[in-house]
Order: structure tokens, then C-alpha cells, then sequence
């Protein structure tokens, strides 16, 4: 077969992989302890409700299309190390899959190596974890290159250690990677060296990438403008927000990870100032530390952000449980969110009745200082104003605000101030300019010594 064919073909099973639907039965195999003979339910790794952690676990396996024919919780009193789940239940679920003729079922939560092959034999069927459920994902929803590479990478390090099905990613014919289909897929063990190689060649690439953001980073700080980056659960409408912000037209759709590629546009200030908003990957609770690690290129940007919004769906019933999933993650890239720097926002108030959005209004303004939010909805655009407004204001916290005099007939001067700060205030007297100037403190100097200035108010 010539190369020119292999690629088609490869296209067409990318194609086929992308659009195809299987039937899938969930399973939330979650932890329950007993305590004075009291039946509690906890969890480490995140305090929400068990139908609401398996609701989302439907959302994710309908986020690529999958067609969700049951759902059940299994509480565990105690993890298996061969199979996770007891033995009872193990024959339960068999039969299950069984009536249902399901190919596959999701598991949410971590599973070993050696727990995935022992449930996939007693099920003949495919086992995802949570990790891999989140990884595929991921891998089609990537549109860019950067995204590929990093998908990929956590991806090849997830599998190292496992029996895969299929690693024809690795011949020279075909890209794209993905746990539930594929040509050539069979049982058959790892190449680790050709993944130790197909890694290192990612890494290289995405050292490349991180070069490329870092040189854009520069030139953004040259003319200066500062950063404004929305962070949040996934699903949380940030891409609607930065759509309403920014008029551009991101993909926004109601469903977990809708976009995942970062996207930089410029905003504009109340007073004329711009400032650049960065639309990031959503976040979710036990986000895989493969995952984090991937994408510290794209996560780079909010850590470089000169402001960071935590953009919350307020209406959603476990709004509580998303806020400590997204700190636990800001945690994780050396961000504490509780230091002030980033203001909430509480989006999809427009879900809300007259009476409880204001109750909802008498909750953030007892909000202390330190910990500010802001009520918006991006769907109708109320509140946005205000929140423009805001982030103005916390932007200018760290300028230097100036009064000066200067001659209408000085173009340039002019000019260069109306490219270089935010004029808060231009009025003419006597055929000169009475300005009021936000500027950078690195800039301070050179406006006091052309053009005379003082400290606002003196």
C-alpha cells in the first residue's frame, strides 16, 4: 500500500474513532466507612455527593458521545487490590453488562493496571478509570498542535506501565492515539522503549512550545498589556464569558471540557485601557496528575497572569464541592488561592429568580475584601460592566496615577500618552490639556520628566 493510502486510511479510522457511539455502563465505585455504627459517607479525594460525583461521571462519557445505557453507584467498604470492587458485585455488574450487550464500562475512579485487566476479563468488555475516561477526552477535543503533543504525553505516560491495545500512534503512517478504538487493536504489551523515545521526542516539541509562549509573553509585556486569566470547573461558562468579554467566538457548548486549547484576546477597559483575557482548560475534581503536569504549558499563562478569575457556576448544586476541586488544582501549579489575588465570579445568575439573586447579592457584598466576587450572568451579559470595571480597578492597583498639563499643539506627546497609560481625565483650557494619567510605575519617570507631572491630587 502507498503512504499516500495508509494516511487516508488513517484518516478514515481517525474519522470513524471520532464519530463513533458505543454502549457504555457507568460504575461509581465509591468509598463508605462506618463510624459508631453510623454509615457515613466520605472520601479523600473530594466531599461531594455520591449521585452527584456519578452524574458527572455521565457527563463525561456523554462528553465524547457514548451512549450511556446504565448507571450505578457500588459503595466500597473496602478497595480489592485484584478487582477494586468485591466479588459480589463484580458477578452483579457482569450480568449487567451482559443484558445491556455493553462494550464498554467506566469506572470513576483510579484503577491499577492489574485491577483493569482482571474486571475486563470478567466483564469481556473494555474498562476505563476516571484517568483514561478524562485522557480520551481530551485527545478529541484537542485542535491544535500544542494540545496534541500534551494529550499525547499524558497519555503514553498513563499507558506506560499497562497492557495496551493499540499502539499503532507510533508507526510513522498514522497520528492520533486513543484507549477504546483504532486499527490493529489487539492485547498486546507496551514497547517501552518505543514509548521512552515517542516521549522524549514530545517533550523536546513541548520544550519548543514553552519557548514560542515564553517569547510571546515578552512581547506582551513590552507594549505592556497585563494578563487576565478565567480559571474554573469545567462546564462553568467561561467560554461564554470570555465570548461576551471579548466578542470573539470560542467554542462554547453545555458540556464538560467544550474547549480545550488556550486562546488569548484582547479586552477593553471602561476608561481605554486594554488588557489580555486568557480562556483556559477547565478544571475537575481529581483532575489526573498527568494531565497537570502536561499542560503546565498552556497553565503557564494563569501562571504568569497579572489577575486571576475563578469563574463559578453558582447555580450548580455542588458549586461548594467545585470551588475546593479548583483550589486544590491552583495548589497544585503553586497558586494559593486563598492569598486575594483572585476574585470570584459567580456566573448563570440569570437561572435564578428575583428574589433568590438577591440574596445571592446580599451574600458576596459580606464577602470580606480579601476575598471579593462579582455576580454576572455571560448568557444575557448582566453584570459584566461591573466586572469590567473590577478588573480595571484591580489592574490599576499597582499603577501610578498622574495629574499633568499639555499643550494641544504637542501631537506626539499626546499620542504616545494615549498608547503608553489610561487618560482617566482630558480637558482643554486656555488651548492646553489638563490630563489624568494611570501609568506603570516602570513608566513613571519618563512621564514626570516630559511632561511635568504630579501625584493625582496634589
Amino acid at each position: 500500500m502507498e503512504p499516500r493510502e495508509r494516511e487516508r486510511g488513517a484518516d478514515r479510522s481517525r474519522s470513524a474513532r471520532d464519530k463513533q457511539t458505543g454502549r457504555v455502563i457507568v460504575i461509581g465505585p465509591y468509598l463508605r466507612m462506618r463510624r459508631g455504627g453510623a454509615e457515613a459517607q466520605t472520601d479523600d479525594r473530594a466531599l461531594r455527593d455520591f449521585e452527584a460525583r456519578l452524574s458527572e461521571a455521565e457527563g463525561l462519557a456523554r462528553a465524547i458521545d457514548l451512549d450511556v445505557v446504565d448507571a450505578l453507584i457500588a459503595p466500597v467498604g473496602a478497595i480489592r487490590p485484584a478487582t477494586y470492587l468485591g466479588k459480589g458485585k463484580v458477578e452483579e455488574i457482569s450480568g449487567l453488562v451482559t443484558a445491556h450487550k455493553a462494550e464498554l464500562v467506566v469506572m470513576d475512579c483510579a484503577l491499577s493496571p492489574i485491577q483493569q485487566r482482571n474486571l475486563e476479563k470478567a466483564w469481556n468488555a473494555k474498562v476505563l478509570d476516571r484517568t483514561g475516561l478524562i485522557l480520551e477526552i481530551f485527545g478529541r477535543r484537542a485542535k491544535t498542535k500544542e494540545g496534541a503533543l500534551q494529550v499525547e504525553l499524558a497519555h503514553l505516560n498513563y499507558q506506560r506501565s499497562r497492557l495496551v491495545r493499540s499502539w499503532t500512534h507510533l508507526e510513522r503512517q498514522r497520528g492520533g492515539f486513543g484507549f477504546m478504538g483504532g486499527p490493529g487493536e489487539t492485547q498486546i504489551e507496551a514497547d517501552r522503549r518505543l514509548i521512552g523515545e515517542r516521549i522524549t521526542r514530545l517533550e523536546n516539541e513541548l520544550k519548543k512550545v514553552q519557548a514560542t509562549r515564553r517569547l510571546h509573553r515578552a512581547g506582551r509585556k513590552r507594549v505592556p498589556y497585563r494578563v487576565v486569566a478565567l480559571v474554573g470547573y469545567t462546564n462553568a461558562g467561561k467560554s461564554t464569558l470570555f465570548n461576551r468579554l471579548t466578542r470573539a467566538e470560542v467554542q462554547a457548548a453545555d458540556m464538560l471540557f467544550a474547549t480545550l486549547d488556550p486562546t488569548l484576546r484582547a479586552i477593553h477597559l471602561p476608561h481605554g485601557g486594554k488588557a489580555m483575557l486568557s480562556d483556559t482548560v477547565g478544571f475537575i475534581s481529581n483532575l489526573p496528575t498527568q494531565l497537570v503536569a502536561a499542560f503546565r504549558a498552556t497553565l503557564e499563562e494563569v501562571l504568569e497572569a497579572d489577575l486571576i478569575l475563578h469563574v463559578r457556576d453558582i447555580s450548580h448544586e455542588d458549586a461548594e464541592a467545585q470551588q475546593r476541586d479548583v483550589d486544590a488544582v491552583l495548589r497544585q501549579l503553586g497558586i494559593d488561592p486563598d492569598q486575594g489575588r483572585i476574585p470570584e465570579v459567580w456566573n448563570k445568575i440569570d437561572r435564578f429568580n428575583p428574589e433568590e439573586r438577591e440574596n445571592l447579592k446580599n451574600i458576596a457584598a459580606r464577602r470580606p475584601q480579601e476575598h471579593p466576587c462579582l455576580l454576572v450572568s455571560a448568557e444575557t451579559g448582566e453584570g459584566v460592566d461591573a466586572l469590567l470595571a473590577a478588573i480595571e480597578d484591580r489592574l490599576a492597583a499597582a499603577r501610578v496615577t498622574l495629574d499633568l498639563s499639555i499643550d494641544a499643539a504637542d501631537g506626539a506627546g499626546i499620542s504616545w500618552l494615549h498608547r503608553n497609560s489610561e487618560v482617566l481625565n482630558k480637558e482643554l483650557h486656555d488651548g492646553r490639556f489638563d490630563m489624568t494619567v494611570r501609568i506603570e510605575p516602570s513608566k513613571r519617570d519618563i512621564v514626570v520628566s516630559r511632561f511635568d507631572a504630579q501625584p493625582h491630587g496634589m
